[in-house]
């Protein structure tokens, strides 16, 4: 059994992520900004017998963020940061939305080295943090719009790469994830995958990174990503 912990836990890939991890026996500390109105998240709980623990945590709030990771009383071996901010999608040539550039930066760039310090005291060797990136952070992305959606993600990129190598000492494995093209709120309907092949992809190929490819992107098929 392993003790995996989930941000962003209430919907989308990060609920399926749950779902998928608790039905093979793994425990879960399911991370959500409203514990009581995630009805599926609690429907699926209920099945479980204990091994989802649903728990408070806005991971744009560093007090929420230490407050949640407190209520941690294993050792994690695998985080998830997922949570996630789309933020203004058209290009935003003569103005921008700078309140919403800050949100997405907090909830993007921000939180999941926040989260990740809060719960690295329940980390050692052989503990995975696995960031999801997106393919949006690659400098090779054809398209244009999502200006602070994909800087922050290209900053995350860089951030989590320098992470792995000031964690390499104490063997604790850093990954950045592009979970695919998937149809939840942001990808919509028409996207390439659902959630559930999305999350089962990914839990396979972050069953099997090794420290030698810490800091490295890659896809949820386990492909290297360019960067």
């Amino acid at each position: 059994m392993a003790v995996v912990a989930i941000t962003g836990a209430g919907r989308g890939i990060g609920l399926e992520l749950t779902r998928q991890h608790a039905g093979q026996g793994d425990k879960v500390y399911a991370f959500l900004r409203d514990p009581d109105a995630a009805k599926t998240l609690n429907d699926i709980a209920a099945k479980h017998d204990g091994r989802i623990i649903p728990i408070m945590m806005d991971v744009g709030v560093d007090a929420s963020v230490k407050q949640a990771a407190a209520q941690v009383n294993d050792k994690i071996d695998i985080l998830y940061n997922v949570a996630g901010n789309v933020g203004p999608f058209a290009p935003e040539l003569e103005e921008s939305d700078w309140t919403a550039w800050n949100d997405v930066l907090n909830i993007l760039l921000m939180a999941p080295l926040r989260v990740l310090q809060a719960l690295l005291p329940k980390m050692d060797a052989g503990s995975k943090v696995m960031n999801f990136s997106s393919q949006l952070a690659a400098s090779w992305w054809p398209y244009g719009g999502f200006y602070a959606y994909g800087a922050a993600k290209a900053g995350l990129n860089r951030m989590m790469r320098s992470v792995a190598i000031d964690l390499k000492d104490r063997e604790i494995i850093v990954g950045l994830i592009h979970p695919g093209y998937v149809q939840t709120d942001m990808g919509g309907p028409g996207a390439d995958i659902t959630p559930e092949e999305s999350a089962q992809g990914v839990r396979a190929v972050a069953d099997a990174w090794t420290l030698e490819e810490t800091g490295e992107f890659k896809r949820w098929n386990g492909e290297a990503h360019p960067l």
